[in-house]
């Protein structure tokens, strides 16, 4: 994994200008007691938990310096510990899996202008490219606090399922509102409407990470069950990036099966 480190312009003590670098971590939050899909992180797919079959894939980057898990699971940091991998046991009280990466990334005393990258532990077949594609806002732009990937939809049934989260976002490209309703809705029906679905892999500063763990679950984010909305009800700008990768977010059964013949077919 090689990093390529984050930087920011300094001066010092004779005013000449210095690089100072920051780590970009890869955090992939997990709770084995899912309401919709219990035990989902240790789902087997072919041979493998699904949640190291994520781990292995972030590895594969060539920005991270480091990835862990974020659990509070005895069982599933276990079987990411026996696969080689690297755990940072969080509290069970977390709203989202935000909430519980902000808490790891504190455990870890990482820096406040450290870039935290939120990787999806039910996505295990991500590419991961992604990972550098979702920091650049944030490698690119000291100011930015976080940001997030966006795909254009391309399958009907995604329009209006509400797993598939839609996006809209403005002409700067940031963004307006996420839900799981089918947004923008076209009054007259244009069957050419373009739609994006949320990928739900994130890039934060450390220091946004941090403020934006200590606000209250928010309302909007409470009625859809999307934690950026908080981040969004609170006045703060989320940049989204348009990637050509789509990924299956394995929600149901029948979905980890897609996922186990794509694995098949792939050895």
């Amino acid at each position: 994994m090689a990093a390529r480190l984050a930087q920011t312009r300094r001066h010092n003590s004779e005013g000449q200008p210095v690089e100072e670098r920051h780590k970009v971590i890869g955090f992939i939050p997990a709770r084995y007691e899912s309401t919709r899909f219990p035990g989902k992180p240790l789902a087997d797919i072919e041979g493998k938990p699904m949640i190291v079959r994520v781990y292995e894939r972030a590895l594969q980057s060539d920005l991270l310096d480091a990835v862990y898990v974020a659990t509070d699971s005895p069982l599933v940091a276990e079987s990411v510990q026996r696969h080689g991998g690297q755990v940072v046991h969080t509290s069970k009280d977390k709203a989202s899996g935000t909430d519980r990466i902000a808490e790891a990334a504190s455990i870890l005393s990482l820096s406040m202008n450290d870039i935290v990258v939120n990787i999806q532990g039910d996505q295990p077949l991500f590419d991961p490219s992604m990972i550098r594609e979702v920091s650049a806002p944030l490698l690119e732009d000291e100011s930015a606090p976080m940001s997030t990937l966006i795909y254009r939809i391309v399958r009907d049934e995604e329009i209006t399922h509400p797993n598939a989260v839609k996006t809209v976002f403005d002409k700067y490209g940031f963004a307006l509102y996420f839900s799981r309703a089918t947004i923008p809705f076209s009054r007259k029906g244009n069957a050419h409407q373009t739609y994006y679905k949320h990928h739900g892999i994130y890039a934060y500063r450390n220091d946004f990470l941090q403020k934006f763990a200590r606000l209250p679950v928010s309302p909007l984010e409470a009625l859809e069950g999307l934690e950026q909305l908080r981040a969004l009800e609170n006045g703060f700008r989320i940049k989204v990036v348009i990637t050509e990768k789509d990924s299956i977010e394995v929600d149901t059964p029948q979905d980890l099966e897609r996922v186990r013949e794509i694995y098949r077919k792939s050895v």
